[in-house]
This record gives C-alpha cells, structure tokens and sequence, in this order.
C-alpha cells in the first residue's frame, strides 16, 4: 500500500504524526508498505537563509499568544510516542526548500525515511538549523548518502522547481494543513491522528480497493 505522508520538516505534529503512522504500520505487519514523503511549505515567505525563531514567532503569533501553552502541550504529546521537544533550543526558523530537496534526492536512494527522521531530531530536539547546508549535508552522510555530492546538489537550484510544484500541487487539492496522509490513493486523513484510528483507515482503503477490483472484475 502507498502512503504519501505530506509534511514540513518545522512541523511539530508532523514529527509526531511520523511515529504514529510507523505505530500503525506495525499494526499491521501483513500488509507491505511504501511511504513516500511530500513537501509542504508552512510559510514560503521565510527568506532563504532563515530568520531569527523568537522574532519570527512573535510576529507571526504575537507576543502573548499561547505559543509556550501550545509547545507544552506538543511536548506532553509528543513524549508519549519517544519524542522529547527541546523548543527552546531553536534559534532559527529555516526555509525549508532544501530540506525538502534532500527529502527528495533521499527517495532514491532508500533512505527517505531515515533522513526525515534525522531532519524532524536535528531541528527539535538538538535545534539544528536544518535550512544550513552543512547539517543537511551531514544528515545526508549518516543516512548513507553521499554528503558532499548533496552539498554540491544544494548549492545548485537542482530540483527547486520541482520541490515548488509539489508544494503547489498538495494546496490545490485542498491540504490547508499538515500533516496530511493519502492512504492507497483512496482515503485522505489530516492531522497527528492515533495510531489504532490510523489502522482502521488503512484497512477502510484495502476495504475499497477490494471493491474496485472486484468491480472491475465484474464488468
């Protein structure tokens, strides 16, 4: 079954989302998998070398907005599927074309899902900046790739056209968030759902794609 796992790489739910959807494949240990991570830009307004997090955050939000409240609450979350936010170590929040490039270059290679995992660790856990090419670089090296050929990639505009197609794509069928996951091409779901509602959709796709088939067969 193909799982297009639609996300942004500065997205706390999506990180969490990630391990929910591994929790629910798992359930499932019958059925093979095939998730493909797609790009999806928050904010594609933020300059390309990033900005500072706090000013960023207090002129998107406001001062006195309830995002410590929030980020709490997205802590207690994601502790509860291994995850341990450290919020305050980000100083910058990235533009994230590039790391949806390595994103994309890491398909073909094998080591999509390695490398969203190392990228989701690096910015909100360790506050990398993962819009820096050398980390990036480096997340591509421990990942099995080859680092410095990803570097000379980044440096390039390779695959920035195509990063901004898909982005555009996912808004023009209607994603206003994410995370967002598209089971079988048959079942869209939005937001970190729980693994167990997760498993149900997956079987409600097999569900259909039986039905086509069998339809099918039929005519």
């Amino acid at each position: 079954m193909q799982i297009d796992f639609i996300s942004d790489t500065v997205c706390p739910w999506c990180f969490i989302g990630k391990r929910r959807l591994a929790r629910a494949i798992a359930m499932r240990p019958n059925i093979s998998f095939d998730v493909r991570f797609r790009p999806y830009r928050l904010d594609p307004t933020v300059p390309k070398g990033g900005m500072d997090r706090e000013a960023y955050m207090a002129a998107k939000f406001g001062k006195n907005a309830g995002v410590s409240q929030a980020q709490q609450m997205i802590a207690a979350e994601g502790a509860k599927e291994g995850i341990e936010f450290d919020f305050a170590a980000i100083k910058r929040r990235p533009d994230t074309i590039d790391s949806h490039r390595l994103i994309r270059w890491a398909e073909m290679t094998g080591a999509q899902d390695e490398v969203v995992e190392r990228l989701f660790a690096a910015y909100f856990q360790n506050g990398e900046d993962i819009g820096d090419i050398r980390v990036l670089a480096d997340i591509a090296d421990v990942s099995g790739m080859d680092g410095s050929q990803v570097a000379d990639m980044l440096e390039s505009d390779q695959d920035v056209s195509l990063v901004e197609r898909e982005d555009k794509l996912a808004h023009e069928m209607g994603v206003t968030g994410v995370p967002a996951m598209i089971f079988a091409n048959k079942v869209a779901v939005s937001g970190a759902r729980e693994p167990d509602v997760l498993a149900m959709v997956i079987d409600k796709a097999l569900e259909m794609a039986s039905q086509l088939e069998a339809q099918s067969g039929a005519d």
